[in-house]
């Protein structure tokens, strides 16, 4: 599908775009690949890596600017919208900017993509959009809402539709807790929230291809979960601090105990595939259409996806080898 295409992803410069973009440039050779963000720094510095593949494009725009969005979706085919405000701390203490970018940055997306006639459009969500306790978790939560709706918004003329993809802690990532703690490598005590606190584990390779498969596999309004393991943070840390004890902080205001991807509020609309939950949009009666459902089974109706009740649990060598073979990245992006 997304051979030969034209690609645009929002946010493009951060941890899922620099993953992304060498990831989707080797396996798929698109005709273009924008980068959309408003860091010139950060595509200065991206750019310099792509300076002999001209497949890859740069654009300085925000999404807070419909114009510019316009502009820049010009001839595009498939969106990845990963442009967000998405540190809790800092959504709490600047709530209109955070309202601004996630959730007037994604309408202005949504109407954008429409008005160019972009055929795909994948937003990228979090596990704190599923009955959320924070603002960052809330305007998630309302940005998934918009982007299911702007498929009712869509003439039967037009081709575009939007979907969402949602996954938890980005194992390595810029800013996590594993070049957190990594970074604390010479310290006696390592600050843990509390000893019962889990998360899940996903790589950004794993969150790719879970972008790819909703290319593939959506009509309109899906939310793809992945299946991916848990691990208590109490692991984490020693994990990659072996010899360190644990001091008890506490959790964080806007933080929760365990990660919370699928609630039981959508039970009733989520089915389960062997490598993935989606869960359909209770509106138009699309949770009950055959074809968006294929070949999905209902999960039981008190169903929930916990990183606390997960079936599946990484374990401390398990983690330890990760991080031997991404030694060079962790924290980089």
């Amino acid at each position: 599908m997304l051979k030969n295409s034209s690609i645009l992803i929002t946010g493009g410069t951060g941890s899922f775009g620099n993953a992304f973009v060498p990831m989707t440039l080797s396996k798929y050779n698109p005709r273009r690949l924008v980068i959309y963000s408003r860091d010139e720094m950060k595509q200065w510095e991206m750019a310099k890596q792509y300076s002999n593949d001209d497949r890859v494009r740069f654009f300085i725009g925000d999404v807070r600017d419909k114009d510019r969005l316009s502009r820049a979706l010009n001839g595009i085919d498939y969106v990845i919208h990963a442009a967000a405000t998405k540190i809790v701390p800092t959504a709490e203490y600047n709530p209109f900017e955070c309202v601004k970018t996630n959730v007037f940055g994604a309408m202005n997306l949504i109407d954008a993509c429409i008005d160019q006639r972009v055929k795909r459009v994948v937003a990228l969500s979090t596990d704190k959009a599923s009955s959320p306790a924070n603002l960052y978790g809330a305007t998630k939560l309302t940005s998934d809402k918009l982007f299911i709706a702007g498929n009712a918004y869509v003439s039967r003329d037009d081709d575009t539709r939007f979907a969402v993809v949602r996954y938890g802690n980005v194992m390595g990532s810029r800013g996590s807790v594993i070049p957190y703690f990594m970074s604390l490598v010479d310290k006696e005590n390592l600050p843990i929230t509390d000893l019962r606190m889990t998360r899940f584990m996903i790589t950004l390779q794993q969150g790719v291809e879970l972008v790819w498969r909703a290319f593939e596999d959506m009509i309109g309004g899906e939310i793809y979960v992945k299946k991916i393991p848990s691990m208590k943070i109490a692991d984490v840390a020693s994990a990659l601090v072996p010899n360190a004890t644990h001091k008890i902080i506490g959790i964080r205001p806007g933080e929760k105990l365990h990660e919370q991807m699928i609630g039981p509020e959508d039970a009733p609309h989520t089915f389960e595939y062997p490598e993935y939950y989606k869960i359909l949009p209770a509106i138009h009666e699309w949770s009950s259409d055959p074809v968006r459902i294929g070949e999905g089974k209902p999960v039981d109706a008190d169903f929930t996806y916990s990183s606390d009740n997960n079936l599946e649990w990484m374990s401390i060598s398990d983690l330890q080898s990760w991080v031997k073979l991404n030694q060079k990245s962790i924290g980089k992006i």
